[in-house]
């Protein structure tokens, strides 16, 4: 069977949109990711660190999906990771309020011992330097890495992330971070100077409006899934991320018609997680529901 492994943050996360407020749910990447990767017949696994805080409930509740938690740390002394953020009136722009790394302060990953070969590692948005000592630990190289990253660590380990991208088979940044990690003003120059820096491919995010996948040969556009109810946008992008992971590691095929079918599933997954407050909608997705929005966006994304 196909194997993924999730390398992401376990948190908790208070949230407030226009919509509510929920107050120390389950989150952080690995969540939306594994429950994501897990909408197609995969193995997966979670490489992450929590405090003694952390409930069984949250293990259980991975556990009972056959996601396997053997290499989810639990510091006995330390707390879980906490973020708390407010979502403004247009829901596309956010405030953080409070950010407590704790426990991620010590997190050193080790593969879990079925895990040691697999299809697809997606190296969440974490410090470089935790992603590359996982990525050091293969022994066979994954099929295929991924790598989610932001404009906090282009401002902070610009270095040591440059040296994961040379590693990573694909990136996976938005519009404005092309810019900044390029150095250029125009975004098709920023994705040709990416592509020089190691990746195969680039995802580059555009929110409500899709996403694009790049070659250096290729393009490829996918419109979003219109959601009537944007409830809490807060996963949607570690939900692309294993649902995308899940149908590459299912077609073990990673030619370039193949990955523009992944950014369709990827776009279908993160449009159920952004229907309900954290990870909720992600726990009973049902596949005649994920294939009524694909056949949308394929007949739609013309």
């Amino acid at each position: 069977m196909s194997k993924i492994i999730i390398v992401g943050t376990l948190a908790f996360d208070t949230i407030e949109t226009p919509f509510g407020k929920v107050e120390r749910v389950l989150g952080g990447s690995a969540p939306f990711a594994s429950l994501a990767a897990k909408t197609r017949d995969v193995e997966c696994a979670i490489i992450s660190i929590v405090g003694s805080d952390f409930p069984k409930k949250y293990i259980d509740l991975f556990q009972d999906r056959g996601i396997d938690v053997s290499q989810v740390q639990i510091d006995k002394n330390g707390k879980t990771f906490f973020w708390e953020g407010k979502y403004h009136e247009n829901m596309k722009s956010r405030d953080t309020l409070d950010t407590q790394v704790n426990v991620l302060e010590k997190f050193n990953p080790e593969l879990p011992d079925n895990f040691t070969e697999i299809d697809v590692l997606v190296l969440g948005n974490l410090d470089p330097k935790v992603q590359i000592k996982v990525i050091e630990q293969f022994y066979k190289k994954p099929d295929f890495t991924m790598l989610d990253t932001m404009n906090f660590w282009m401002d902070n380990s610009l270095e040591s992330l440059k040296e994961v991208i040379k590693k990573v088979d694909l990136i996976c940044i938005n519009d404005e971070e092309v810019l900044q990690l390029s150095g250029c003003d125009n975004l098709n120059e920023g994705v040709v100077s990416i592509l020089t820096m190691g990746p195969k491919y680039i995802i580059m995010k555009r929110g409500e409006y899709g996403a694009s996948v790049y070659s250096s040969s290729n393009k490829f556009t996918c419109k979003s899934y219109p959601v009537d109810n944007v409830i809490d946008p807060t996963g949607a992008g570690d939900s692309f991320a294993g649902g995308f992971a899940s149908y590459l590691a299912k077609s073990k095929n990673y030619d370039f018609n193949s990955i523009s079918n992944a950014l369709i599933y990827a776009n279908v997954i993160a449009s159920f997680s952004v229907e309900k407050f954290g990870v909720e909608n992600m726990l009973d997705l049902k596949k005649n529901e994920i294939d009524e929005r694909i056949n949308y966006i394929k007949k739609h994304n013309l």
